[in-house]
């Protein structure tokens, strides 16, 4: 070791006299002096400005380390995306100058080896990247002065992703200097193996034997894991087993300069070493054998405690079969091409916790002109399905024969039930449940939905939820804007209570009794009154405990008043006023009280429960739009607790008794009609009460469209009802709280624009200045 470090010293003393290094040091300086700078100084001027115009600022709502240093054009950013210009001009003379100079025969004469020789060149170039990393640290030390509770964990991480890239680049760099004795030449083969290593991973990922070997060898995206706070042993692997790669040729190829062996033994060689290094790194990379540091403050990378709660529970193996229909939507993202992607972005969270999930993949044809309304056989007319399948294989550029077809698959799955699209079964202990792809930016399906699933499987029954019909309510299965398919079974929207765990069915109590296993019972806006048969049973339903929710609507209290008397709540007559510039008056837009808040852990209750514990009187209410509604009226001391769920805005609303024109001007409050003005309406309430052994829970809301196709989407609520009722089994939250500390900066305007300056001109000046004074004194020496 004494031989290779003093070889390393003798290199770094080139490094310290070398005009390119010195070069190097300041233009990365500068650059990243520009990209620390000039966010800082805009965040100071934010900072600055909103708290001259707001007193009560404490605080950026989100922090600010990130922003700063990893997140867009900033200093971490265009370090690592720049790198690769910097490491080929440092190394291109690092071995082709010993040839050059002849001094390349006399280190081969002397008793020193070849080993060493490389060794202590690459320490060298270690030592340097280690330079780097000094430039880049005085911006991270500057900034625990500038930023309050700095996050150092994730500036590290992204630090040790920066520097494992250097040396990967610098191992390259040194065996492409060992091949020629121009320089330039080994610069360009540098940033030729740089490019190739960066696209690698796209090539030939159609074929299972190359797309391990192509995806492991890639280097793009090695260290975005690193710069989101998340260290793995894969990809520390990654880097060891090219810097070994490229040493291990750089020493074949001066050893073979030296030997006359025959050029198949050279290649062989050549062979071993990839052959090794891509075993030692696909061994490393298998789920079993990787390890994970999660350094972020909240855990962000990390699936949910509710999720590894879920995979312990899990006692066999997983399996999950992705079915891919090439005449169906989304089949892109299920091809050979895109496998790698697929298990990177959706299992590769879950893979931490339970590596023995299998996975198989079975691609096939179908299309029967009913999901599309025939638009494959209009576009080609005459054509058979698999006339039509193989003209589709051809545009996809995949291979035709890979795919089953339609008479094959309807015998092991039913491709009209998934609307034909690409889906997942998982499958566990024999039960399967399937899991969707969905028409949106993300495509797949999201953590929460997958622990959904997972539940499922474990448990085997769901809570089920029946739809009342028979009465002309609101629609499960029509698409139209009043109905209810959105958020009940429509399979291609991801929130929709069918991808969360529920069975979803209707229950027309005119030929049915209601089931035993049912969790809630919806009646939403019958519009003719319910039979007495109905009547019944749904009250033998509610007296045994039954949770029901209940959605009306103005000018209908009649029909469901009566259902609503036994538990001490009706339905006023009458509709609500709330007049306002924008909308038509009987759009009332009551807020979300502490009770509706506590429902369940949607995203928006949740933080709506911050606002209400901060009880800052500025903090506007959350509101939910009703378009059309009644007012509520509930007795205190009746068999229910009832507690108001939303209510309007005190003395924003009135209660209109007789009918209320909307497209002409404003209405106005006339006693003498019975209209009623009160502080407050309540438009929704719970009712809960203990009854065998079990708490029953009822919601009773004056508006049935606030939950409707057209409307659901502006509903905070979200599922919270179905959650609520499920006592909060389904659907899957996963909330995280955390507690942000770095989100306020300690200098102002003026301070950073004055650092601006310091870091942009005189740090890189000072550097300058000092590489000029040190090759001058060399020089004359």
């Amino acid at each position: 070791m004494k031989i290779i470090f003093k070889i390393a010293q003798n290199e770094i003393r080139n490094l310290c006299y070398s005009p390119v290094a010195w070069f190097l040091a300041i233009v990365f300086l500068a650059q990243c002096a520009y990209f620390y700078a000039t966010p800082l100084a805009l965040y100071a001027m934010v900072q600055e400005i909103t708290q001259i115009n707001n007193p009560k600022f404490e605080h950026f709502p989100s922090a600010v380390t990130a922003p700063l240093f990893i997140h867009g054009k900033t200093i971490f950013t265009n370090a690592l995306e720049n790198l690769y210009l910097f490491i080929p001009l440092l190394t291109m003379g690092i071995l082709s100058r010993e040839i050059n100079n002849g001094t390349n025969k006399l280190l081969y004469s002397s008793p020193i080896r070849l080993r060493q020789i490389v060794l202590g060149k690459y320490f060298a170039l270690m030592f340097y990247n280690l330079v780097l990393v000094g430039i880049l640290g005085i911006f991270m030390v500057s900034g625990a002065f500038q930023i309050k509770s700095i996050d150092y964990p994730i500036l590290l991480s992204a630090t040790l992703g920066f520097y494992l890239l250097g040396c990967a680049y610098a191992a390259i760099g040194l065996f492409m200097s060992s091949l020629s004795t121009y320089q330039v030449i080994s610069a360009l083969g540098t940033f030729m193996v740089l490019f190739v290593l960066g696209r690698i991973g796209g090539f030939w990922q159609q074929y299972d034997f190359v797309r391990d070997l192509t995806y492991f060898l890639s280097m793009a995206g090695r260290t975005a894991k690193m710069m989101a706070g998340l260290i793995t042993t894969k990809d520390i692997l990654y880097f060891v087993v090219v810097v070994y790669m490229f040493l291990g040729f750089t020493l074949l190829k001066l050893k073979g300069g030296r030997e006359m062996r025959p050029w198949t033994i050279k290649a062989l060689r050549y062979i071993g070493v990839v052959v090794s290094g891509v075993l030692i790194g696909y061994i490393g990379s298998r789920p079993a054998l990787t390890g994970y540091l999660d350094v972020t403050t909240g855990k962000t990378n990390t699936i949910h405690p509710r999720s590894q709660k879920i995979l312990k529970n899990l006692d066999a193996p997983l399996e999950v079969t992705l079915y891919a229909n090439l005449l169906g939507a989304g089949v892109d993202q299920g091809f050979p091409a895109g496998r790698n992607t697929y298990l990177t972005t959706v299992w590769e969270p879950f893979l931490r916790f339970k590596p023995d999930i299998q996975f198989k993949y079975v691609y096939y044809y179908y299309n029967d002109g009913s999901l599309d309304n025939r638009q494959y056989y209009n576009v080609y007319p005459g054509k058979t399905e698999k006339q039509i399948a193989g003209i589709t294989a051809k545009l996809y550029k995949v291979d035709s024969a890979m795919f089953m077809p339609s008479e094959d698959i309807r015998k092991i799955i039913d491709p009209n039930s998934e609307n034909g699209r690409l889906f997942l079964q998982l499958k566990y202990k024999g039960r399967k449940i399937n899991l969707r792809t969905f028409p949106d930016s993300d495509f797949w399906p999201d953590e929460a939905l997958i622990d959904d699933a997972l539940k499922r499987l474990i448990t085997e029954k769901g809570p089920k939820i029946y739809f009342l019909s028979g009465n002309l309510e609101r629609s499960i299965h029509k698409t139209g804007e009043r109905e209810y398919s959105r958020i009940s079974v429509d399979k291609t929207n991801r929130n929709a209570l069918i991808n969360h765990g529920f069975d979803i069915d209707t229950l027309s109590l005119a030929k049915q009794d209601i089931p035993a296993d049912i969790n809630t019972l919806v009646i939403a806006d019958p519009k003719t009154s319910l039979s007495e048969a109905t009547l019944a049973k749904v009250t033998a339903y509610i007296n045994k405990g039954g949770n029901l929710l209940v959605c009306g609507e103005p000018r209908k209290q009649e029909v469901l008043n009566p259902l609503l008397a036994q538990m001490g709540v009706q339905f006023r007559k009458g509709t609500l006023v709330e007049l306002s510039k924008n909308e038509t008056p009987d759009k009332v837009m009551p807020y979300v009280t502490a009770k509706g808040a506590n429902l369940a852990e949607e995203i928006t209750l949740l933080s709506w429960k911050e606002i209400l514990q901060s009880k800052d009187p500025d903090k506007d209410t959350l509101k939910v739009l009703m378009p059309g509604a009644m007012a509520l009226s509930f007795t205190a001391n009746g068999p229910f607790t009832i507690s108001p769920l939303l209510e309007t805005r005190q003395d924003k609303t009135w209660l209109k008794a007789g009918k209320l024109t909307i497209d002409s001007v404003p209405p106005s409050f006339s006693p003498e009609e019975g209209d009623a003005k009160e502080r407050s309406f309540a438009t929704a309430v719970q009712l809960t009460r203990q009854i065998n052994n079990k708490q029953q829970r009822i919601i009773v809301s004056g508006d049935a469209d606030f939950t409707s196709n057209l409307r659901y989407l502006y509903n905070p609520f979200g599922n919270a009802f179905y959650s609520w009722f499920t006592d909060g089994t389904y659907p899957q939250y996963l909330p995280r709280h955390i507690e942000v500390k770095d989100n306020l900066l300690l200098i102002s305007h003026r301070t950073g624009k004055t650092l601006k300056i310091i870091y942009i001109w005189v740090l890189p000046g000072l550097l300058l200045l000092a590489a000029i004074l040190l090759l001058i004194r060399r020089k004359r020496k």
